[in-house]
């Protein structure tokens, strides 16, 4: 196994350990206002650290995704 898609794997899955720390020990009501799509809306804290982990684990898969490995052209010394 890739060493780096192991070390990847790991880091990931604390990450996950956290949101569920955090959603298990933050059940209270909180405030969230956001004008440009709602205005004041009362939700769980835990299922507002959901949403943030979720929109930045998307993020980051739509910016790290393709990157597939070109062919190189020939050279001008082999022409």
């Amino acid at each position: 196994m890739n060493p780096k898609l192991l070390l990847k794997t790991i880091f990931l899955m604390a990450v996950l350990l956290l949101l569920v720390l955090m959603g298990m020990n933050n059940r209270q009501n909180i405030d969230l206002s956001l004008p440009p799509l709602f205005k004041n809306e009362r939700l769980p804290a835990a299922i507002m650290y959901f949403g943030f982990f979720a929109t930045g684990v998307l993020c980051g898969t739509v910016l790290t995704a393709g990157g597939g490995k070109r062919s190189a052209g020939k050279s001008r010394s082999e022409k």
